[in-house]
């Protein structure tokens, strides 16, 4: 299994799920420019089987049509939620808990409002966890933009990620962080979102 975590412009991460075995790939968050994901997918020959959205802000989905007339075939997924908030059209809608398979690897989808209402991260092979705009290195997501609840994100936080194994790299949206990626586990003892114990304690970080 390889995440290749790649620019999507600006601060923007994109990813590519790749299946080494079978050459078939998922790309995460096409961003603002996916150039880079398209070249990497053409050099190296790969069948994108999925185009799969974290949430619905355009700095997310602005290349999603650019990258659907490369690869017609790709199916586009993302949640129910945001679907209606995305062109071109939402082929699969995933749920929390949803299973996707890319060549030989599984993909579990976690439901995570918090920034918007249909907000999923993307647990790959018990490996990785790919999280959009829920976690990044150091914070989380901002919760004050239309469809954002700070006690929805406190929620998510506490009741979906940190029940999560330690050793799953997290690869956030935005290279926001100190570091590109992390274990969660180093996360949960340095993440100031993730230390906050009550509600109020998380209203209160700066």
């Amino acid at each position: 299994m390889v995440v290749e975590q790649l620019s999507g412009g600006s601060d923007n991460f994109c990813y590519l799920i790749v299946s080494s075995t079978d050459k078939k790939a998922a790309l995460v968050d096409p961003s603002l420019d996916a150039t880079t994901a398209l070249t990497y997918i053409k050099d190296h020959a790969l069948t994108l089987e999925y185009i799969i959205l974290t949430h619905y802000h355009s700095d997310h989905t602005a290349a999603l049509p650019n990258v659907k007339r490369h690869h017609p075939l790709a199916k586009i997924v993302a949640s129910q939620l945001d679907s209606k908030f995305i062109t071109p059209k939402v082929n699969q809608i995933v749920k929390n808990g949803s299973k996707l398979t890319v060549g030989a690897i599984p993909l579990t989808i976690i439901h995570t409002p918090g920034h918007t209402p249909g907000g999923i991260c993307i647990l790959v092979d018990d490996e990785a966890l790919i999280t959009g705009d829920t976690l990044f290195i150091g914070d989380c997501g901002r919760t004050d933009l239309t469809g954002g609840s700070m006690k929805t994100m406190y929620e998510t936080l506490q009741n979906k990620i940190l029940p999560l194994p330690n050793h799953l790299i997290v690869y956030p949206g935005h290279d926001y962080g100190d570091q590109p990626s992390d274990t969660l586990g180093h996360q949960k003892k340095t993440n100031k979102t993730l230390k906050a114990k009550t509600l109020q304690d998380f209203a209160w970080i700066p």
